[in-house]
């Protein structure tokens, strides 16, 4: 298993356009393809760069590195605060939305999902 953890992206959000600040854990299970770790945070900032909401980013994210290194599984954990929630609207400023996409090993496996779960929160 491979984990990249605590990518730091920014993004807007496509419904208000205000900021959405966050942290992206990237995991999968090689299938005799690897990829150099940066290539992992450039897929994040890529989705991060367009208008977004985030639970289409995480799926997004996953379902592209599932399609390019077709792997034994792919997982990603966004979290991020949303200047929506936090700075207009109801103002909760310490609130967070954490959101996933489990492919492949990491739905079917409990253990597997259970072991990037450890390492990433």
């Amino acid at each position: 298993m491979i984990v990249l953890r605590g990518i730091r992206f920014e993004s807007h959000c496509e419904h208000h356009m205000a900021p959405i600040i966050g942290q992206a854990w990237v995991a999968y299970v090689p299938s005799g393809r690897v990829v150099g770790i940066s290539k992992l945070a450039r897929v994040v900032e890529v989705y991060a760069k367009r208008l977004q909401i985030q639970e289409k980013m995480t799926a997004q994210i996953a379902n592209s590195i599932n399609y390019v290194l077709n792997p034994q599984g792919v997982a990603v954990i966004i979290k991020a605060s949303h200047h929506c929630m936090t700075t207009r609207g109801v103002h909760k400023p310490d609130s967070d939305l954490v959101t996933s996409c489990m492919l492949g090993c990491f739905r079917d496996n409990p253990l597997t999902r259970q072991e990037f779960l450890s390492m990433a929160l």
